[in-house]
């Protein structure tokens, strides 16, 4: 029997990281407007993408306009990539609420860098986590993903690619500037060791297609433009057929499906990291590079003698709830660390409705939290 071909290793930033993970999922078009510190993901993927049989690189004038251009080519049906930091983030907001609400697939990487407004461009923090929730006007569902090393900047990246076609919808991927400068061995998994999901298609003729029709999953076939089959995109609210609407009743549908398709699917979407969970009574929930800090700090919470674990959050919208539910059947303390004034801590405190203490440590001044910061703080039990 011939043997198993190795996979392949290389040492990678976590921006290098971003770029493996979308060719591999099967991205094609890439479009943005370098910002420090995302500029590697944009120039990589302008030398990797016009070698392809057919990828297409585009430069454009500001995030605006590049949001613009992924909306467009996946509506036409490339699967789609764009990346920017803080002041990038803020200005795709408008063209992210239409991608929501025409229920295009697309993965958009934030760098998360010190802010408001360009704050500290070099310096790591993660200030957009609210944002990446609620920063597009509206009651609308959205899928926030993270990763804490290189190696799931990959990983996260192709589920990003995966769930923005499975659910049709954006997907959003937070990074910081400490994970996506991190340089690491990564493994490059062969053809077929990975999923990889396309989104629907119609089977029925063009003349019996509904764009936006009701079905089991809540996600409406998808073809691309050009293939004979009429659908017309809009911000507006609309109707199945695609055409704006103000009957409340046609409003109520559209907008609880768009929900109803990711609510529905919390078990695949919610995703974490288990570390010393079983028996912990002290458990840091945490993210991003600060979720490194977190498991060295548990590390050495265990060697001197204190039941401490890590929930690692790689999902971060949906917040998992469940999973933080289950936590909180034994521990008495849940301590959230984070580069920011506490925005997750929010969402912990929320599901935890002080059935644990919940200890806090945030830094807002461009460094990292550090493992001994998180240790002293598990140490006071």
């Amino acid at each position: 029997m011939p043997r198993p071909k190795k996979h392949r290793e290389i040492f990678a930033l976590g921006n290098e990281a971003v770029v493996e993970g979308a060719l591999l999922a099967g991205c094609s078009f890439y479009s943005g407007y370098p910002i420090t510190p995302s500029s590697e993901i944009m120039e990589i993927m302008a030398n990797r993408l016009p070698k392809l049989e057919d990828g297409v690189f585009l430069q454009m004038e500001d995030e605006i306009a590049s949001m613009g251009a992924v909306i467009g080519a996946s509506l036409a049906g490339r699967k789609v990539l764009t990346a920017t930091s803080g002041p990038g983030f803020s200005l795709k907001q408008e063209n992210l609420g239409y991608a929501i609400m025409a229920e295009t697939p697309l993965v958009l990487v934030n760098v998360m860098r010190g802010g408001p407004s360009t704050g500290l461009p070099t310096c790591p923090a993660q200030g957009d986590v609210q944002q990446a929730r609620w920063g597009t006007h509206g009651d609308h569902p959205i899928i926030v993903l993270s990763a804490s090393n290189v190696q799931e900047c990959m990983d996260m990246t192709i589920t990003a690619f995966n769930m923005a076609e499975k659910y049709r919808t954006p997907v959003i991927l937070l990074l910081d500037e400490v994970t996506a400068h991190t340089r690491e061995k990564i493994e490059i998994p062969n053809e077929g060791d990975y999923e990889v999901f396309s989104r629907t298609i119609p089977s029925m003729p063009p003349e019996w297609y509904k764009p936006y029709e009701e079905t089991v999953r809540g996600v409406p076939p998808m073809p691309p433009l050009g293939s004979g089959y009429r659908f017309h995109t809009t911000g507006l609210t609309h109707d199945r057929n695609g055409f704006p609407t103000q009957r409340p009743e046609e409003v109520v549908e559209l907008m609880e499906r768009i929900h109803r398709k990711i609510d529905q699917f919390f078990y695949d979407i919610q995703l974490v990291g288990e570390y010393l969970l079983d028996d912990a009574d002290i458990v840091v929930i945490a993210y991003g590079s600060v979720a490194r800090s977190a498991e060295l700090a548990v590390q050495k919470a265990r060697e001197n003698g204190m039941k401490a674990g890590l929930l690692k959050l790689k999902t971060l919208f949906p917040y998992p709830r469940r999973k933080t539910e289950k936590v909180l059947a034994h521990a008495k303390t849940l301590v959230v660390p984070e580069m920011n004034m506490g925005q997750m801590s929010r969402e912990v405190k929320r599901v935890n409705m002080g059935r644990a203490a919940v200890r806090t440590i945030n830094r807002i001044d461009g460094q990292i939290v550090t493992p001994t910061e998180i240790l002293k703080v598990i140490m006071q039990g």
